[in-house]
């Protein structure tokens, strides 16, 4: 049985939230002399492992595997390259930017979703989706701590262009996994996303199998693969085909207040009161994006009642 609207924006916030788990572990790693090209890598090849394990136990268990056709393969292990590619460019973003303005880039994707689902459907946005994608845009502004640094921020093109890129491609998988193979059990189908994002972050990190590196990250690989792709994975395909693109990206942005909530209390970054009101903004945002289907809920249930 699919999920209801409810249950659906339940599950892509809960997706978000684990991509928020995935900043302090990063953090650690950068502190043990890992490079963005081994974490990527690590992430992958471990997301892909994790769903590998758990579909040999389903296999194992008599579970028999679900038809997919050669077309069908190749837009999930596309959907796993544009997961990768998210990465891959806010990685690159971070070498050049400070965190504050990098993650602001990448949190366009929000408005960025709206846009995919307007071309799409040709149909203009509820006024909730724009109200909550300008809350979110917002509460980001502030949650980044970018506001509330002291520090001059230089905008390096490179950096800039390689935030954008991120943003739209972090938009575009949550379009993709809305769309693609949805009827796919969603083990089987994990495993074919992942293995598309562990093919292009192994070609960007070619030594990382053959040197060793996988020995070495295992312990971090397999946190930011459960965090990063396994859960988001599974989350999201349960949840997005059940709603817009627009709602989904704005459910999604979950992630940032994780993201400070998990470092404070794993690294012990501070969060100061602007970006305590972001984070206040972001979920009000997420509320808003859910008032229409609340009332629909609600109708029903007085409907059912008289």
């Amino acid at each position: 049985m699919r999920p209801s609207p409810l249950a659906s924006a339940l599950l892509v916030f809960a997706g978000g939230a684990c991509y928020g788990a995935m900043a302090p572990v990063i953090r650690v790693e950068y502190a043990a002399g890992f490079t963005w090209q081994q974490t990527t890598a690590g992430q992958a090849t471990f997301g892909a492992l994790l769903f590998a394990a758990l579909l040999a136990v389903q296999l194992a268990r008599g579970r028999r595997l679900a038809p997919v056709s050669a077309s069908g393969a190749l837009k999930l292990v596309g959907t796993g390259m544009t997961t990768c590619c998210t990465c891959i460019f806010y990685s690159i973003s971070l070498a050049y930017l400070p965190v504050a303005a990098a993650i602001t880039l990448l949190f366009q994707f929000t408005w960025i979703g709206l846009v995919i689902q307007m071309l799409v459907t040709r149909t203009p946005p509820r006024a909730a989706e724009l109200a909550a994608a300008a809350l979110v845009v917002a509460g980001t502004l502030l949650a980044s701590g970018l506001l509330s640094s002291e520090l001059e921020v230089g905008y390096h093109p490179v950096g800039v262009a390689c935030g954008l890129v991120s943003a739209v491609s972090c938009a575009l998988f949550m379009f993709f996994s809305s769309r693609v193979e949805t009827e796919m059990p969603p083990v089987q189908r994990g495993l074919i996303v992942c293995a598309g994002a562990a093919l292009l972050a192994n070609a960007v990190c070619p030594t990382f199998i053959p040197g060793g590196t996988v020995a070495v990250i295992a312990p971090y690989g397999l946190v930011q693969g459960l965090f990063a792709l396994f859960l988001p994975v599974i989350l999201f395909g349960l949840g997005t085909p059940q709603l817009p693109c627009g709602i989904s990206t704005i459910l999604a942005s979950a992630e940032l207040p994780c993201s400070i909530i998990l470092t404070f209390l794993v690294v012990g970054e501070g969060v100061d009161a602007l970006q305590a009101a972001g984070v206040a903004t972001i979920l009000a945002g997420v509320v808003v994006s859910q008032l229409p289907a609340l009332a629909a809920i609600m109708a029903a249930s007085s409907s059912q009642r008289q």
